[in-house]
């Protein structure tokens, strides 16, 4: 671990590595100063000032680190994956982002030309339950300060509103192994539990994963992921929260991930039957895909692809303009929905680029050949039933979304009067009796169109 330094900042003393930096000026606020190497001690950044993070900022010794209203942290721009810069809040600490909506808070890169992989990603590390009992983050030097996981299932790791990060996801190398869990990208919630407040927070322009979800037991809402270059959500690790008006949109395919997908759960590498169990339970989540259908292959999969032996629940959601399909299950997962009943899902609204691949088959997980995934015929008839209730569309217009695609202004993701998705919406279903807003209509974002509320930036 980096040495301890001794900074004063606005009177207030605290364990860091934090000095003035002029090099570069922020559009919207005066610099002040660089974050660098360990806190030790609660520490509160100056609302709407911008800031340097410099290398893996450490926030440890059950120490808080809050940053209020306004805040940009610009992260230096690094080459070396082993020295992007991150924020790693260890188990104890806490991280509290105090954004609002016409303040949000901003972590970016600090590159004039700022590109995916710039930087690394934010870690909450936490005491709840994970299914290897306790788990190193991968990507980081492995020490006391990134390992998770224990028996506090409402574990607290602080609370996070109005927050956006872009520009990370640069730990993992280029066409990462597709089978192992990944390294850490995005907002990597390790172990977190559900003592810890997660809303309104978009990542964009990650080279790797969104939001990784390592075990634990946490909750969110309002969560937005846009174009990033893997997964938007990924769940693995015996991750069992509950997700609400969750946002997963994509305007073009990139090139990181051999297989990038809206969703993606599993339950370890090796589809181990260790518990708990990975099973996000999960309603009302819009996932779009690039406009038009792909008549060549990328790296673009399914909206939704459930395998290595998770379970799993998603209602009231859509599911749209993906080229591989809807949803696809495997040979581990494929059981546990249409025979044994240990996953749900049920009230969604699907659209594949292929109409006949909706719901598809993945039989053979561990090659990346799209001749081994095949259009499943039984899937569609369990899915479409009376009891689930899911129904096909044959395209994205069907859906009456206001406006899925702009070429300057955000996407207005709000439905039209006469949706299809503007009801239809149930909330029977044990898993959802407690933790859900009970609305009438499917997907994320209703009449109210607060996918172009002025705390997102979709440039």
């Amino acid at each position: 671990m980096k040495k301890l330094f001794y900074v004063s900042l606005s009177c207030i003393v605290f364990f860091a590595a934090c000095h003035k930096d002029a090099s570069i000026t922020p559009d919207n606020a005066a610099l002040l100063d660089t974050l660098k190497g360990n806190i030790t001690e609660d520490l509160t950044l100056k609302e709407g000032a911008g800031y340097i993070m410099d290398g893996q900022v450490f926030v440890t010794n059950n120490a808080t680190l809050t940053i209020p209203a306004g805040v940009t942290i610009y992260v230096k721009k690094e080459a070396d994956p082993q020295k992007k810069g991150s924020l790693i809040v260890s188990k104890g600490a806490k991280l509290v982002v105090d954004g609002t909506a016409e303040a949000p808070v901003l972590f970016t890169s600090d590159a004039t030309e700022k590109a995916p992989g710039d930087w690394g990603a934010i870690v909450l590390v936490g005491d709840a339950p994970i299914n290897t009992k306790t788990y190193h983050v991968l990507g980081f030097e492995k020490t006391p300060e990134t390992n998770c996981g224990g028996d506090n299932a409402t574990d607290r790791s602080g609370e996070i509103h109005y927050l956006r990060i872009e520009y990370c996801g640069g730990i993992n190398a280029e066409k990462e192994d597709e089978w192992a869990v990944d390294k850490a990208s995005g907002l990597c919630l390790a172990a977190v539990g559900t003592g810890t407040q997660l809303d309104h927070i978009m990542v964009s322009h990650s080279n790797d994963d969104a939001f990784q979800f390592l075990g634990g037991t946490v909750n969110g809402s309002y969560l937005v992921a846009y174009n990033n270059g893997d997964d938007d959500y990924d769940f693995d690790h015996g991750y069992t929260g509950k997700l609400q008006f969750i946002i997963s949109y994509r305007t073009t395919a990139m090139q990181m991930a051999d297989r990038a997908n809206g969703i993606e759960s599993l339950n370890d590498a090796d589809a181990s039957t260790n518990g708990p169990y990975t099973h996000p339970i999960i309603s009302n989540a819009t996932i779009i895909g690039p406009k038009g259908v792909e008549n060549t292959q990328t790296n673009l999969n399914q909206g939704v692809y459930i395998r290595k032996n998770t379970r799993f629940s998603i209602i009231n959601s859509i599911i749209s303009e993906y080229p591989q399909g809807g949803l696809m299950v495997c040979n581990r997962t494929r059981p546990l929905l249409l025979e044994k009943g240990e996953s749900l899902f049920k009230y969604n609204l699907i659209q594949s680029d292929d109409p006949a691949r909706a719901f598809t088959w993945d039989q053979n997980g561990q090659e990346v050949d799209l001749a081994k995934v095949i259009a499943d015929p039984e899937l569609t008839t369990f899915a479409t039933n009376s009891t689930n209730k899911n129904q096909v569309l044959t395209s994205i217009d069907a859906l009456q979304l206001t406006e899925a695609y702009t070429e300057q202004a955000p996407p207005n993701l709000s439905l039209a009067e006469n949706s299809p998705a503007s009801s239809g919406a149930v909330f029977a279903d044990t898993e959802f009796s407690t933790g859900f807003q009970t609305v009438n209509f499917r997907g994320a974002v209703g009449a109210d169109n607060w996918s172009g509320a002025t705390w997102l930036a979709w440039q």
